[in-house]
């Protein structure tokens, strides 16, 4: 056991065992306290049609509600901010609303929207608001002032109570949920988990084709073995997503242009994880690994799977812009369940991608090339520690 103890190679192994605990347990502990901490963070739109009952209800709400209120908006702005995410519940109230009050034996609508490409956080949470506020406008509806409103409609005053007394039957939600998503929890965590399986494999072909770059680079010559692994990369990251889309397709099937616009994309994302995660293993050869992991763990929060962007923590929000996991992850629930700014997402995949093969043309740029007899000296090979 002691011979173990003193192998470096044991200890690098140890080492390891340690540092991802610290890495695992301090991200997700610090990343994961955003829920629901930071639920008034979400934004909720109200548009009220109605100039009588809707206006006072608009000003109730604005003070109730615990999130960023929008009450600029028409109909249809609102409606586009919520296929875009920047927007995550309309609270819709008609034109007609007081008059359908007034009315024995009609009912008073009161309209929500709700795009369920999102989050599973932000979907419940915006559920649970459209019955709480459901809830609170048959209250507010109760109210003294609401009687007032009810005599100046020239009603006498023994009617205008039994209104009120009534009114509890009298409004009724009428929830509207844009793009659904199909049953089940794994369609739900799809676009999280296609997006990390690449992700993940990419990490570890990085590490290992770095390594095998510097052996090359030596025989083929230097920019001749960069640019052969890089289309050698682009060769790969074309064919390797079709294993997992295959997989997943083959359970629950979108058809065959959604199928050819996801592979498309995670195509793009494999290459671009692979050119993002080379630059520490540029730098640093296989400890490159002790900060790319870190960065794949901050991207599962930061990939905005669990929580939207709004809601993350500072640090995980800044990960978000440059995390290739959070525009490929937008991309899919685009792409599979239905949402907007998809142009977006795509070129900030694209930019990133871009910028990281940069960066690793600068770093092989600036490395020198070992000579056969270099890279087989002990000093030459690879050590955690």
């Amino acid at each position: 056991m002691v011979v173990f103890l003193k192998n470096k190679i044991v200890i690098g192994g140890i080492f390891m065992m340690v540092f991802y605990q610290i890495a695992m347990i301090g991200i997700f502990m610090y990343g994961y306290s955003a829920v629901p901490k930071n639920l008034p963070d979400l934004t909720v739109a109200i548009v009220s049609e109605d100039e009588q009952t809707g206006a006072k209800m608009v000003e109730q709400l604005k003070e109730q509600l615990p999130f960023h209120i929008n009450t600029a908006l028409s109909l249809e702005q609102a409606k586009t901010e919520l296929e875009n995410r920047n927007v995550h519940l309309i609270v819709h109230i008609p034109q007609n609303f007081t008059q359908q009050l007034s009315q024995p034996g009609e009912q008073a609508q009161l309209d929500f929207f709700m795009n369920d490409s999102n989050p599973s956080t932000t979907s419940s949470a915006m559920q649970s608001v459209a019955d709480q506020i459901s809830s609170k406008m048959v209250a507010q509806i109760q109210t003294q002032s609401f009687e007032g409103l009810l005599q100046n409609m020239q009603l006498p005053e023994d009617q205008a109570k039994q209104m009120v007394e009534g009114v509890m039957t009298k409004v009724t939600p009428n929830m509207v949920v844009t793009n659904p998503k199909p049953a089940g929890m794994h369609n739900q965590m799809a676009p999280m988990f296609l997006t990390m399986a690449g992700y993940v494999g990419a990490m570890i072909y990085s590490m290992i084709s770095v390594g095998a770059l510097q052996q090359m680079k030596g025989q083929l010559g230097k920019w001749k073995a960069f640019f052969s692994l890089q289309g050698l990369n682009a060769l790969l990251a074309l064919i390797v997503p079709l294993v997992g889309l295959t997989i997943y397709f083959s359970i629950h099937g979108y058809g065959a242009e959604t199928f050819l616009k996801v592979w498309m994309v995670h195509s793009l994302e494999l290459f671009t994880a692979i050119s993002f995660t080379s630059i520490f293993c540029m730098l640093a050869g296989q400890v490159g690994m002790l900060l790319n992991m870190p960065l794949l763990l901050s991207q599962s929060i930061a990939g905005g799977a669990m929580m939207p962007q709004e809601m993350m923590p500072g640090l995980f929000k800044v990960i978000s812009y440059i995390s290739p996991m959070f525009y490929t992850i937008q991309l899919d629930y685009n792409l599979l369940f239905g949402g907007g700014q998809t142009s977006k997402y795509l070129l900030g995949l694209a930019l990133i991608g871009v910028g990281a093969l940069l960066i690793n043309t600068l770093i092989h740029q600036f490395k020198g090339v070992k000579t056969t007899t270099e890279e087989n000296t002990p000093a030459a090979q690879p050590q955690f520690m």
